[in-house]
């Protein structure tokens, strides 16, 4: 029996998983090809990890895809980017929706042309129904924006006076800030060997768990994935307790005559 074939009880599986899509430009050039073809090919490391979650049970799915800091790349491989998002949009949608999935998007939309702009609407519009599993692209996406775009957005509330600075709390914050309805991420993972967040989900990740892979986002398939999901249901997640406050809790949940959820 492989790991695929064992499912995942309650507590060792993240409800949301996030990925740093990283190295499709480097597994390009070892290949001596163009920028764009990694990126291309990485494509269909997408849709190997969306059905992977989706059959795992996650929740929510969401992929680094574009960072407010992207666009001080080349301008030819922006350009190529951009028509290989539109190009997603338009193939990969309809095959979302047939599957229960429902797409959302988050980032700061207004660089984007008008036309991928509809693109996006239209999808999120298509498959907001959707309750199998929630995709999240970041587009444009950056933790230092949207941490001060909620800012600005509470800043207007006490300046109109709907709002005391005392009054300001986490889960205020939390309303404003991109994903506040859904679970925090519980892993993220980031391909390429490279061990940083770059700039991405900074409030979001206060207590998520990591995972770094060597390889090259274009060549992650189903088996890394789920050898992923297994790391993570090794994990003690204490969120701020003792190691003996956490067994005690699993004793308590696994007493006679209680329901236990968070077992196998």
């Amino acid at each position: 029996m492989t790991s695929a074939d064992i499912p995942f009880c309650a507590s060792s599986r993240p409800r949301h998983v996030a990925v740093i899509m990283d190295g499709n430009n480097r597994w390009a050039k070892e290949r001596k090809l163009p920028g764009v073809a990694g990126h291309k090919a990485g494509v269909n490391a997408v849709r190997a990890v969306v059905e992977t979650c989706a059959r795992q049970g996650v929740e929510v799915l969401t992929l680094f895809a574009f960072s407010s800091e992207n666009w001080r790349r080349p301008e030819d491989e922006v350009g190529a980017l951009m028509r290989l998002f539109l190009i997603a949009l338009q193939r990969e949608v309809k095959k979302l929706h047939k599957n229960n999935i429902r797409l959302w998007i988050i980032g700061d939309r207004s660089k984007f042309s008008s036309v991928l702009q509809e693109h996006m609407a239209a999808a999120e519009q298509l498959t907001a129904n959707n309750t199998q599993m929630t995709l999240v692209i970041a587009a444009n996406y950056g933790g230092h924006w949207d941490i001060t775009e909620a800012m600005k957005r509470i800043a207007h509330q006490v300046a109109a006076g709907e709002l005391q600075p005392d009054e300001i709390t986490d889960s205020h914050i939390q309303q404003y800030i991109c994903l506040g309805e859904f679970p925090p991420p519980d892993l993220c993972i980031r391909t390429a060997g490279e061990q940083r967040i770059s700039n991405f989900l900074l409030w979001q990740f206060a207590y998520t768990e990591f995972y770094f892979v060597d390889d090259y986002w274009p060549d992650f398939r189903e088996k890394h994935m789920l050898k992923a999901l297994d790391a993570y249901a090794q994990r003690k997640r204490r969120f701020g307790q003792t190691d003996d406050q956490l067994d005690q809790q699993q004793s308590n949940s696994l007493q006679p005559g209680l329901t236990a959820k968070t077992s196998c």
